[in-house]
């Protein structure tokens, strides 16, 4: 691979993936699939399935099958909130869509800490998943299976522990507890957008980032994936922590030139990388 450093977001950026350029300024529209796909779409931290909404309808209008989950206790679940649910939860919601609607061959999409999520229902699922695509997402390991993890002798990390400090109830993270808005979107560019985006975000379960996700038939390991980091996003891009291991292993690495909700500002574009990506 070309350069491994994502930076530098003033330059035009492209990848050729199955001689289809794709460039974070203007992708181009493709609205004829050459196999229509199943996506599985699976929000990040404090977000509800209505975050992927906008990519799903194009897809669907491409001709594909799109679905966009909302895990357990947050967006239009957030009356489910307990201190039960935890990571296993939202891989068993996950799961559930693809028992019950009878999915096969699925691409798997993780949006952030849903990377998590979505290498737990690959590995639960196996046999009904065919690609995995993290949209901006942190890719777990063995060495690494969880975001937030205690060190040999079982303390965990002194900004958790300062983080659990202003958890609603004890363990409910809040989003406007730690970030303004521009974590997720510009709201110079973007006003109303972002007023409906932070009305729409929800307390998250706190172990979804503690609890290990299970490497036990591989994880994400036996299928194809391939990474998105959103270069554009002004307020703090997400850290090599997150992506690392897709740059390790040479994965598809598209720089998409749209914030962390560029899947709300900029959908078609998102729905081009999707659709281009799962065709390898």
């Amino acid at each position: 691979m070309a350069n491994n450093s994502p930076r530098n977001p003033g330059r035009r950026r492209a990848l050729a993936l199955g001689g289809v350029a794709l460039a974070g300024a203007g992708l181009p529209a493709i609205h004829a699939a050459e196999k229509a796909r199943t996506f599985v779409l699976v929000p990040g931290t404090w977000h509800g399935g209505w975050v992927w909404q906008p990519v799903a309808r194009e897809l669907r209008r491409r001709g594909h099958r799109a679905y966009a989950v909302t895990c357990t206790g947050v967006g239009e679940r957030s009356h489910l909130m307990s201190p039960e649910i935890g990571l296993e939860t939202h891989i068993q919601d996950v799961a559930n869509v693809l028992r019950f609607e009878e999915l096969e061959d699925v691409v798997l999409v993780g949006h952030s800490f849903a990377g998590i999520t979505v290498t737990g229902v690959a590995d639960a699922m196996s046999d009904r998943v065919s690609r995995i695509i993290f949209y901006d997402a942190f890719v777990p390991t063995r060495e690494r299976p969880a975001w937030v993890m205690p060190d040999e002798e079982g303390n965990w990390p002194e900004w958790w522990v300062d983080r659990q400090s202003r958890f609603v109830d004890g363990y409910q993270m809040a989003f406007n507890k730690e970030y303004p808005i521009e974590m997720l979107l510009d709201p110079e560019t973007h006003p109303e957008l972002a007023r409906s985006v932070a009305s729409r975000l929800t307390n998250h379960p706190s172990r979804q980032w503690s609890e290990p996700v299970s490497f036990k038939n591989g994880g994400w390991e036996p299928f194809p994936c391939a990474y998105i980091h959103c270069v554009g996003q002004k307020y703090r891009q997400s850290s090599a922590a997150m992506w690392q291991p897709a740059r390790d292993r040479q994965w598809p690495f598209v720089e998409l030139d749209g914030p962390r909700l560029a899947m709300l500002t900029q959908p078609s574009e998102v729905a081009d990388v999707l659709q281009n990506l799962a065709a390898g």
